[in-house]
């Protein structure tokens, strides 16, 4: 069963109506592990016992009546987040023989509480700290559009997974782009909705502090909002989380194209590869057909963001693996994650931490003036292509360590920002297209998403049967 044939939407309605079972539902995506898997890594962990007996219980449930709006809908757990029952390895061998989970993150349990059936975890790189998935416990998640490419990360299990038809759904975290580079990567439309919307609440503190996203990923838009209904809304353990919305998102998705965008092939912070450059030009040339209003402007940031927010992250590894310089444990620490640990402890100090906080208020000023004259800014998703497994992207044919950054600064800001597929590259790999909204403004960057998705009509997929084989 290629899950890629199917919306979660019509999915759990069949389940609801009692045409297909959450046992058939979960019997075929832990087919699609055990044949897939071997190629792809995107799973670290399942556990099929478990899994057919939730989904027997939810198959009772829906027996008695009880309305469940995703029944039966098999989910991967990315590894960086609690499912109980199951190991948060963290993609970290200091974690492998941790106790499994006691209780689900505050997305799991509504997932779960909605009608999920959870399989397993799905591979990260160590503490989500790069947007490759590699890491020493279970090793290099492959891209199924190409078995030597990453899928991206750090939600890159989750990605590869769901673009290989394997399963429909996953979840993310962005903290970075970590949702939104694999997303384009792998062919997917994905989400980073305002920090909030997703509680990061529970016992545990997230990752990367004020910088973190949690979400739901699905190969395309609509269903990603559908999810999102059945899990954004506060949670009292989280002091940032937002409201629920009066009236969920999904109903209002009617593929309606926005009046006017503004169009920047730079954000006035970097260049793009002529490739992806020519792609998403294609794409504003469609929009302008269409009837709409492309404001173009590259000059939205005076300043880069990353070293801001480099400050953000490295605090938050010296906050969390730092004391471990020293002790045995700290070889134990992929050799590439080490260097930001250290640079949080030695580096930065707390007025640079205060100084970051400021930025984040600047550059959010500087999207407001855009914003006056469209309530969306178009980018392209990465400023360069897929790395291959051992190395970096490339940007104009050179590899380079910078093929990332249009997605960094929205997290410090904590704008909604999504990703739509626009088109393959000339060596078949998905090419993608960032949409960014005003604060809150989550609804308008989902009816965006769903208006490109439409007009587009990217039906590309990668070759699961050349997987299976290889």
């Amino acid at each position: 069963m290629d899950f890629r044939d199917f919306t979660v939407v019509a999915l759990a309605e069949d389940v609801r109506q009692q045409e297909t079972t959450a046992v058939d539902l979960t019997k075929a995506a832990l087919a699609n592990i055990d044949r897939l898997n071997p190629s792809i890594n995107a799973f670290c962990a399942y556990n099929s016992t478990a899994a057919l007996a939730e989904a027997a219980h939810i198959d009772a449930r829906i027996s008695n009546g009880e309305h469940l709006p995703l029944a039966g809908i098999p989910i991967g757990v990315k590894d960086l987040e609690d499912a109980q029952g199951f190991v948060t390895t963290f993609g970290s061998q200091m974690h492998v023989h941790d106790a499994p989970a006691a209780f689900d993150s505050v997305l799991v349990g509504r997932l779960r509480q909605a009608g999920c059936v959870v399989l397993g975890k799905t591979n990260t790189p160590e503490f989500g700290f790069k947007g490759k998935t590699d890491n020493v416990p279970f090793g290099a998640s492959c891209n199924p559009w190409d078995l030597h490419r990453t899928p991206g990360g750090s939600s890159g299990g989750s990605s590869a997974a769901l673009a290989s038809g394997m399963i429909p759904l996953a979840t993310g975290s962005d903290g970075g782009g970590s949702i939104r580079i694999p997303s384009a990567l792998c062919g997917l439309s994905g989400i980073k909705t305002s920090q909030g919307r997703v509680p990061n609440g529970g016992a545990k503190p997230p990752g990367s502090g004020l910088l973190t996203v949690k979400g739901p990923m699905t190969n395309r838009i609509r269903d990603a909002a559908y999810v999102l209904d059945q899990c954004i809304g506060e949670d009292p353990s989280d002091i940032f989380s937002l409201p629920k919305p009066r009236d969920p998102w999904y109903p209002q998705l009617d593929g309606r194209l926005p009046e006017r965008v503004i169009w920047s092939s730079s954000m006035g912070i970097t260049s793009v590869d002529r490739e992806i450059l020519k792609a998403c030009e294609n794409v504003i040339g469609q929009l302008a057909d269409a009837g709409v209003e492309i404001i173009e402007k590259e000059d939205i940031w005076s300043t880069n963001p990353f070293p801001s927010w480099l400050v953000f992250w490295t605090a938050a590894r010296g906050r969390a693996q730092g004391h471990l310089r020293g002790t045995p444990e700290w070889q134990k620490i992929d050799a590439d994650l080490r260097p930001q640990i250290e640079i949080g402890l030695d580096k930065f100090t707390a007025a640079d931490y205060a100084r970051a906080i400021d930025m984040c208020h600047l550059l959010n000023l500087e999207l407001e003036v855009a914003f006056e004259s469209a309530p969306l800014i178009l980018t392209p998703a990465t400023r360069g292509h897929a790395p291959k497994i051992e190395g970096d992207g490339f940007v104009d044919g050179q590899e380079t360590a910078d093929w990332v950054a249009f997605t960094m600064g929205i997290n410090m800001t904590r704008n909604p920002a999504g990703i739509v597929p626009i088109a393959l590259s000339d060596d078949g790999m998905p090419l993608g297209m960032q949409v960014i909204g005003r604060q809150r403004q989550d609804l308008t960057v989902l009816r965006a998403m769903t208006g490109l998705e439409d007009m587009l009509g990217f039906e590309a997929r990668a070759d699961v049967a050349m997987l299976a084989s290889s």
